[in-house]
């Protein structure tokens, strides 16, 4: 919460002020009325001067005029400032979630920084600009009008005030213990949005298996937690507003009592008592709101704390490569005789208890292609994580060109790959902008892309380059999803290919054809392939057989066929012996 005060709220400091201003004399207009009123009745009526009544009449109406555009300025400046800052605070969490390293989003996870984004800034947003509109007025009303009474009749004053001590512990009190239920609340709302964030990418996959009553019942669990967290963080904040009711009602009574007493011995005026009970109206909403000021600021600063965890973190482009190794930027190509990729003995967990990748050592000249084939989990996809600097291994050595890749800047080392990843993603926008992803490429590059991922022809029966892709590519098949995400990798001739389980929708001959095509016209391209199929890798300079993190088998496919019996049982299966 200091954060968002001290740091987003610093421009429009000026602004808040001058805001605050306009409110504080709003305000004061409609802390004159009851005043007037009381004069009038009790000093100007009784006069019969018909000058004063109209005066005071007068008086009045311009006090309520005045209060009315007082108000409704400061408020629409409330609102713009809210509105500003707010939009500053999701710009700066986007783009920290943007930089977040891999750890810190497995850390944090996927549906939390997603709710984190959404509810948890607009409570943030309610809460700035709650507090400009009632932070002001409301503290106003609440001293004014009991200043105003004690002016009226210090003595009935002194019976309201009795009420302020109990008030005040009700307001500590709920205020302490909502905020830890908000926040519990918000890890809640976490869980049911990554159920319905899993739920509506896999519709077609429950639907099925005819497991919709499965999956409802697992929303009806969660959605049942978050319902009672919300119950208890709300149950324990309503508590305020009848707790206060009580006790200023009770105040009114006593005031009441006290000032027919005192009307009845003639030490005070029926005006007085009249403008007394106004006060006290005024000073019961003011307690009110101040009440429901608390209940959201409480909800506020659970998001806001969880909305710093995520600034706070280090952003990916602040992490200083080390100064190891050779860490020279202007070398654009590797050493004479240097391997192009080179993993020496790294071993890498993702939980840093059980290694995912265990003593991992490999060479890849310039030009040549490495096929990674194992079972499920065996660590295929985490090779790639670590050689695009998604990760740091735990221990050995990952070069490109022979530079240390720990001494490497990371947005220069991504900028030599071209990658298709397991479950890549397609966006809601045209092909061409899917292909080119807002990188410096024309159309010309983008059809060449096309036509070397095999494309082309679906591309132009889609309707061109400038068709429109619905969002995670819905109109488009499982092969033509994967033929566009290859043509986004090639389409900047990229210096390194990783192809992961790109081919699995494609059909043998469509899947050579690529092949041939990455041959042909990519030969100094130096390549990655993980693939399921012993036909996707079979030609490869080099494959890596993997199991269970460890590397069993490594060379060419008809080593492997000789000298690795998990390679020979997967290559007889596949290609019927």
């Amino acid at each position: 919460m200091k954060k968002i005060l001290t740091y987003y709220l610093k421009p429009y400091y000026r602004r808040m002020a001058l805001g605050f201003v306009i409110k504080f004399i709003g305000t004061i207009m409609d802390l004159l009325l009851p005043w007037a009123l009381s004069h009038m009745i009790d000093q100007v009526i009784p006069s019969g001067h018909r000058e004063e009544i109209f005066f005071w009449g007068g008086f009045m109406v311009l006090c309520s005029v005045l209060a009315v555009l007082f108000n409704i300025t400061a408020n629409r400046m409330a609102s713009r400032v809210a509105s500003d800052a707010i939009y500053t605070v999701r710009e700066d969490l986007f783009s920290k979630v943007m930089y977040l390293s891999c750890q810190d989003q497995d850390r944090i996870t996927r549906p939390s920084l997603i709710s984190r984004l959404t509810s948890d800034t607009y409570y943030v947003h309610q809460m700035l600009a709650r507090v400009q509109r009632l932070g002001v007025r409301a503290p106003i009303l609440l001293l004014g009008g009991v200043a105003m009474t004690m002016i009226l009749d210090p003595v009935l004053s002194c019976v309201l005030l009795a009420t302020m001590p109990l008030l005040a512990a009700v307001v500590v009190a709920v205020s302490k213990k909502g905020i830890p239920l908000f926040a519990s609340l918000q890890s809640s709302v976490d869980s049911f949005v990554r159920l319905v964030r899993e739920d509506i990418a896999g519709i077609r996959v429950i639907k099925a298996l005819s497991k919709e009553d499965h999956e409802r019942a697992r929303c009806d669990k969660i959605n049942r937690e978050v319902m009672e967290a919300e119950q208890k963080a709300n149950m324990t904040t309503a508590i305020s507003n009848p707790a206060m009711n009580i006790f200023l009602n009770l105040g009114l009574v006593g005031v009441i009592i006290a000032g027919a007493y005192r009307v009845n011995a003639g030490t005070s005026q029926v005006g007085k008592i009249l403008a007394f009970m106004t006060y006290f109206t005024i000073i019961l909403n003011a307690m009110m709101s101040i009440s429901r000021m608390f209940v959201v600021i409480s909800k506020a600063a659970a998001s806001a704390g969880r909305i710093d965890q995520v600034l706070s973190f280090p952003d990916e482009r602040e992490i200083r490569p080390l100064e190891v190794g050779n860490n020279n930027p202007e070398q654009a190509g590797p050493m004479s005789g240097c391997p192009h990729i080179e993993f020496d003995h790294v071993t890498f967990s993702y939980n840093k208890n059980q290694p995912n990748l265990w003593d991992i050592s490999f060479r890849l000249m310039k030009g040549e292609t490495l096929g990674i084939i194992g079972s499920t989990g065996s660590g295929k996809t985490t090779v790639i994580n670590l050689l695009m600097g998604f990760y740091r291994p735990d221990q050995g050595v990952i070069r490109v060109n022979g530079q240390d890749l720990a001494s490497m800047d990371l947005h220069e080392l991504r900028s030599r790959f071209g990658a298709v990843f397991q479950n890549d993603v397609i966006f809601e926008n045209t092909i061409f902008g899917n292909i080119t992803m807002g990188r410096d490429l024309g159309e010309n590059q983008a059809r060449k892309a096309v036509s070397h991922a095999r494309a082309a022809e679906f591309v132009e029966e889609k309707g061109g380059l400038e068709q429109q892709l619905d969002i995670r590519g819905a109109n488009l098949s499982g092969g033509q999803k994967q033929r566009l995400l290859i043509a986004r990798a090639l389409a900047a001739g990229p210096e390194i290919l990783i192809l992961d389980d790109s081919s699995s929708a494609l059909d043998y001959k469509t899947d050579a054809a690529l092949r041939k095509e990455l041959k042909e016209h990519f030969q100094h391209t130096t390549c990655v392939i993980i693939a399921q199929r012993v036909s996707s890798v079979m030609t490869a300079d080099h494959i890596l057989v993997l199991e269970e993190g460890k590397a069993i088998g490594y060379g060419t496919h008809e080593h492997l066929m000789k000298t690795c019996p998990v390679y020979q049982e997967i290559g007889n299966s596949q290609m019927g012996g």
